[in-house]
């Protein structure tokens, strides 16, 4: 309730919420706003920038002194206990000390996804029909929009709207996706089991004596590198070659699981839910 600047007649009420409140704030608002960091800013150093008489200490002895004493403490501690939730228990601090960080990286991630939402829908909450000019209406109803993000496309390299560039992109996303897929279990598979007899019968190499990860990258004899990159070329230009009629990652010579002349889904919902999935599934491992 009341009034944000009874000056100039400017309720609570009448702020917008999100990025539009920026500039409904009188001038004199927003130096307040500075005024108030400023002091938050110069109580962490103990007023170590002003002197015993408020004045701005140039010379620098008191400066220093208090930066002295905030170089004895833990990065991020400035001396300010707050009720309920400091401790000296070591424990329980460091606990504390950890979440607050975790959410304070977890926060930062959430304030750019609002501030991107609020920029582009007019809100907060990124109501995707208050948006209905965007060009990438053209794409809503494409694969892999899915919750809670929607079409996301932070880097805005769709905004053009251009569904060719978007086709690309999209087959390019799902081959990475795919090999991503495959290198995760390639990671995961032979810590349990590994094929028994020999990679290598000329050199004496065994699978077993393979080492697990990026370690057996060096391990695998050079015509064995040949063979895999014949075999991916082989994939590449004949069952798995690009078709413009056909959607992006689509082949017409594979099927369930891309497994070649294998039969596919023909249950339009089952297929869809597969094909979401796979890019979910893809786009995760990608990452991992």
């Amino acid at each position: 309730p009341g009034y944000l600047s009874p000056s100039t007649e400017l309720k609570f009420a009448d702020i917008p919420n999100g990025l539009a409140a920026i500039s409904k704030v009188p001038a004199a608002g927003w130096a307040q706003i500075i005024a108030y960091a400023f002091f938050v800013e110069f109580s962490s150093n103990n007023f170590g920038w002003l002197d015993t008489t408020g004045n701005f200490d140039f010379s620098g002895k008191l400066v220093n002194a208090a930066n002295a004493k905030g170089d004895s403490r833990a990065p991020g501690d400035v001396g300010w206990k707050p009720p309920l939730l400091a401790t000296d228990d070591a424990e329980l601090k460091k606990k504390r000390l950890n979440a607050e960080i975790a959410n304070g990286r977890l926060a930062m991630m959430a304030i750019i996804g609002m501030f991107f939402q609020d920029g582009l829908t007019g809100s907060a909450w990124g109501d995707w029909a208050l948006y209905t000019d965007s060009p990438l209406r053209a794409f809503e109803n494409e694969l892999g929009i899915q919750a809670p993000f929607g079409f996301f496309d932070p880097l805005g390299m769709s905004k053009d709207g251009d569904v060719g560039a978007f086709k690309r992109r999209r087959a390019t996303e799902l081959k990475h996706g795919r090999v991503s897929m495959l290198a995760c279990m390639g990671y995961i598979v032979p810590e349990y089991f590994k094929f028994p007899g020999y990679l290598a019968p000329k050199a004496d190499l065994a699978f077993a004596d393979v080492p697990n990860g990026l370690a057996a990258i060096s391990k695998v004899p050079e015509a064995g590198w040949c063979q895999w990159f014949a075999f991916v070329g082989a994939l590449e230009t004949n069952i798995f070659a690009a078709d413009a009629s056909r959607d992006p990652g689509d082949y017409a010579n594979a099927g369930r699981l891309g497994l070649p002349f294998a039969d596919g889904i023909d249950d339009p919902e089952k297929r869809k839910r597969g094909l979401n999935a796979e890019l979910a599934n893809g786009r995760l491992a990608m990452m991992a």
